[in-house]
């Protein structure tokens, strides 16, 4: 099984945790890939794969710029996507208590009402904190990892 990360940004962010996340996945002898939403297309997604998606919000907690054509295609996406399971690290700044990680929600959503299912625990990165982004994605990565490998 192939794992799919997949990130959208505006100031490269998730871009960098997504790459640090594929680098660590490598590096256990895992095989990955990762693309920018912009790149990717919702037919793409299939059961075979496991997706890790990092996104980070934008403005008053809308997707980022590199998620917006994706988001486009995959609100009209009509695709049954029983059997594809995902984990999701959204980035957001808990200053903006209504919007805060909304830009990954939104993503996550809509992955569910098609009908995959999220494993794990939702990550988060909060910008208000001292955390290093992608330390606090590569603490969270081998949690949902292990709940992938339970099937849960």
């Amino acid at each position: 099984m192939t794992i799919t990360v997949l990130y959208g940004t505006e100031s490269g962010n998730s871009e960098l945790i997504a790459q640090d996340i594929n680098d660590r996945l490598q590096q256990d002898g895992h095989e990955s890939e990762v693309f920018d939403l912009q790149d990717f297309e919702p037919e793409s997604i299939t059961a075979d794969n496991f997706y890790i998606i990092v996104c980070s919000t934008h403005g008053e907690g809308e997707l980022p710029n590199t998620a917006l054509p994706f988001f486009e295609k995959f609100k009209d996406f009509a695709g049954d996507l029983t059997g594809v399971r995902y984990a999701m690290f959204g980035l957001g700044d808990t200053f903006y208590e209504e919007t805060y990680s909304q830009g990954s929600e939104h993503l996550d959503r809509r992955f569910t009402e098609l009908g995959a299912t999220r494993v794990g625990d939702y990550g988060r990165h909060d910008a208000s904190s001292w955390d290093l982004p992608s330390d606090v994605a590569l603490e969270w990565l081998p949690g949902v990892l292990g709940a992938e490998a339970k099937g849960s």
